[in-house]
C-alpha cells in the first residue's frame, strides 16, 4: 500500500470519527432535553379516593397533557405515608418517580422514632399544590355556637373537653393542640381510624369538637348534621365565607395549615427540576383545575421549589415544638 493510499485512508478515517463523535453529542444532548420521554410514576403514599388521591390524579393529569407523557398515580398506603415516601427516597434520580406528598409528610419527623429516610434532606422539592385548612366542627344540637362558648366551657369545666383524632401528627390533631396550647384549656384526645369514623362520632354526639378537613367535612355542613364555628386558616375559606378564622372569633394570631407538595428523589437534576415545577405551575393556573380544587376546599398553592423546602424545613420545626410542649414521645 502506498504512503499516498495509507494518507488517504487515514484522513477518512479521521472524518468518519469525527462524524461519529458529533452524531453521538448530538443524541446525546437530545436525550437530555427531551425529558420526559417516557410515562412518570406519581406515589401517593395514602389510600385510593381520598382527598391527597384526588388532588394528585387531578394534578398528574393535566401535568401529563402539558409534559406529552402519561403521569400515572400509583397508591402506596401505610406506616403514615412513610411507605410511599421511602419507595421514592430510594428511586433513581431522573424525574420519572415522583412523591405527592401530604401535611403528615412533616410530622413524621416528630411522631415516628426512626425514619428509614431524613424528610427534609432526601427529597427535591418541585413545588407546593395546594393549602390544606380544617374546620372545627360541634355536632348540630351542641350549646357550643361559636369559639368564644368553647373556650368558656373549656375554663368553666372540670373535666377535659374531647376531641376526635385520627393520630398524632395527623392535621387535625395538630390543628387542636395548638388550638388548646394558645387557649391555655387541656382536651382529651380520643382515637378514630378515619375521617369519616369521626365525624360519625360527632354526629352521634360522642365528641364535644373535631377539626377535619373541608372534603369530608363540607357536605355534613351542608346538610345541617354538623355546625361549623370556624376554619384553621388566616383567610376565611371561599366556600363558608360566612364561617370566621379561628383568629377572628377570638383566638389571635392562629393560623395553622398544611400542604400538599411534589418532590423528586434527593439528586435529580435541576433542569428536570425546572420542567416539572413549570408543567406544575401552569396545571394549576388552569381555570378547570382551579375550580376543581376550590370545590373540594383546597386553595391553589403553586411557586417555585425553593417556596416548598423552606416550608418543610419551617412546618418540621413547628410540629416538633408542638408535640414537645405537650410532652408528646415519638413511637
Amino acid at each position: 500500500m502506498t504512503s499516498i493510499r495509507k494518507h488517504l485512508i487515514r484522513k477518512h478515517l479521521s472524518r468518519a470519527l469525527a462524524a461519529i463523535a458529533v452524531g453521538l453529542a448530538a443524541y446525546s444532548g437530545a436525550a437530555h432535553a427531551a425529558y420526559p420521554d417516557h410515562p412518570i410514576r406519581l406515589i401517593v403514599p395514602t389510600g385510593a379516593g381520598g382527598i391527597t388521591d384526588v388532588l394528585a390524579r387531578l394534578v398528574g393529569q393535566h401535568m401529563g397533557s402539558l409534559l406529552g407523557q402519561p403521569v400515572v398515580v400509583e397508591n402506596k398506603a401505610g406506616a403514615s405515608g412513610v411507605i410511599g415516601s421511602q419507595l421514592v427516597a430510594q428511586s433513581a434520580p431522573d424525574g420519572y418517580t415522583l412523591l405527592f406528598a401530604f401535611p403528615t409528610h412533616v410530622a413524621n419527623p416528630s411522631t415516628i422514632k426512626s425514619l428509614p429516610y431524613d424528610t427534609a434532606a432526601d427529597f427535591a422539592p418541585i413545588g407546593q399544590v395546594g393549602q390544606v385548612a380544617e374546620i372545627l366542627l360541634v355536632n348540630k344540637d351542641s350549646d357550643i355556637h361559636t369559639v368564644a362558648d368553647l373556650l368558656k366551657k373549656a375554663r368553666a369545666s372540670r373535666n377535659r373537653l374531647n376531641y376526635g383524632s385520627v393520630g398524632a401528627g395527623s392535621q387535625g390533631d395538630i390543628c387542636t393542640l395548638v388550638f388548646a396550647s394558645q387557649a391555655g384549656i387541656k382536651m382529651e384526645a380520643v382515637p378514630y381510624k378515619s375521617e369519616p369514623e369521626m365525624l360519625t362520632a360527632l354526629m352521634r354526639n360522642d365528641l364535644q369538637v373535631a377539626f377535619t378537613s373541608p372534603p369530608a367535612a363540607l357536605p355534613q355542613i351542608r346538610s345541617g348534621k354538623v355546625r361549623a364555628l370556624a376554619v384553621s386558616s388566616a383567610g376565611r375559606l371561599e366556600m363558608l365565607p360566612d364561617v370566621p378564622t379561628v383568629a377572628q372569633a377570638g383566638l389571635k394570631g392562629y393560623d395553622v395549615t398544611g400542604w400538599n407538595g411534589l418532590f423528586a428523589p434527593k439528586g435529580t437534576p435541576r433542569p428536570v427540576i425546572d420542567t416539572l415545577n413549570r408543567a406544575l405551575n401552569q396545571a394549576l393556573k388552569d381555570p378547570k383545575v382551579a375550580a376543581q380544587f376550590q370545590s373540594l376546599g383546597v386553595p391553589v398553592l403553586g411557586g417555585p421549589p425553593e417556596q416548598l423546602q423552606q416550608a418543610v424545613v419551617r412546618d418540621i420545626a413547628m410540629i416538633k415544638r408542638t408535640l414537645g410542649a405537650v410532652g408528646y414521645t415519638p413511637q
